[in-house]
């Protein structure tokens, strides 16, 4: 419907505007006319506003993935790439949050947490996690520092859903599938998009299209996952924009540190970082007409578009 309307618009303004051209000449005189008429055969563009240009932006959120960075390697806090994009972020007045999609640190104990901590109070928005396998390696530990690994916030119109595939084996079940559950049935008709983040790429099995995605690890997986027939489903069928999206790739360059899908109402996300080559996080761009515009933010070198637009790596 936006869509529309915007075109209606451009197409208003664009006659108004011819109009009012040929009004000015032919309310002249015919001599002035001969001075002053337009010929309109020779007017090779009529500024108008175009449909980006009426989205105006709601609000921005990134997400960052395998943030601890290259396997092996103890950094002090985040991978050191995607540290030095923290002026970036910052500067970034649209930005209201950012999510770590796991695999936050190496290994999970009170001085790496800290290190951690330290990085986030140098970041000027909130930073929420979806703990990863390596973070709840001591669960005790983690939960005792940052709550549960399961919880849901609306931001604006949009819901964000965190889960926890660590629980059993990358399924979701049990209680936290009866949240799940109860998160949709409660909000889904109060708000516009519906944002579920994890850290494992759930909806990877060895024989689908996305097969020839590798994930950082398989660590953890039951040889059955419940996504296909226990949860895409729950969202498949609603009105709301659904977006999935997980953390564990990019640890290697294996041409994996990132992939895009959509079909329907669903769109599915990995982004990560580790491999010092393809190291990438994502913004997102939230329009007022509940639009998403996906920003793939390239953290080696300089050129933060080195990789391009996200969309362009949709897979056939």
């Amino acid at each position: 419907m936006q869509t529309v309307l915007y075109k209606k618009l451009a197409f208003i303004l664009k006659y108004l505007a011819l109009s009012y051209l040929l009004f000015i000449g032919y309310s002249c005189s015919n001599d002035e006319f001969q001075e002053t008429s337009i010929d309109i055969t020779n007017i090779e563009t009529v500024e108008i506003i175009e449909q980006e240009e009426l989205e105006i932006i709601d609000y921005s959120f990134y997400v960052a993935g395998h943030t601890y960075g290259k396997p092996g390697v103890d950094n002090v806090g985040v991978h050191p790439p995607f540290k030095a994009k923290f002026d970036l972020l910052n500067s970034d007045e649209n930005i209201a949050f950012g999510i770590f999609t796991g695999d936050i640190v190496w290994t999970s104990t009170e001085l790496n947490w800290d290190e951690i901590d330290a990085d986030l109070a140098t970041l000027d928005k909130p930073v929420y996690f979806a703990a990863g396998n390596h973070d709840v390696a001591n669960r005790e530990l983690f939960e005792s520092r940052y709550g549960t690994t399961i919880f849901s916030f609306i931001h604006n119109s949009d819901l964000f859903i965190v889960l926890d595939p660590n629980l059993d084996g990358w399924n979701i079940s049990g209680e936290q599938l009866n949240f799940l559950q109860s998160e949709i049935e409660n909000k889904a008709n109060q708000v516009s998009n519906i944002i579920i983040l994890t850290h494992q790429l759930l909806w990877w099995t060895p024989s689908n299209i996305y097969s020839e995605v590798r994930p950082n690890s398989f660590a953890g997986r039951s040889d059955t996952v419940n996504f296909w027939t226990e949860i895409e489903p729950l969202f498949h069928s609603l009105e709301n924009n659904v977006v999935f999206i997980a953390g564990d790739v990019g640890a290697f360059p294996n041409g994996s540190e990132f992939m895009y899908d959509t079909y329907d109402n669903i769109t599915l996300i990995a982004s990560g970082m580790g491999g010092e080559q393809r190291d990438n996080i994502v913004i997102a761009d939230v329009y007022q007409s509940g639009a998403i515009n996906y920003r793939l933010i390239a953290l080696n070198g300089d050129d933060i578009n080195a990789l391009g637009d996200l969309e362009d790596y949709e897979l056939p």
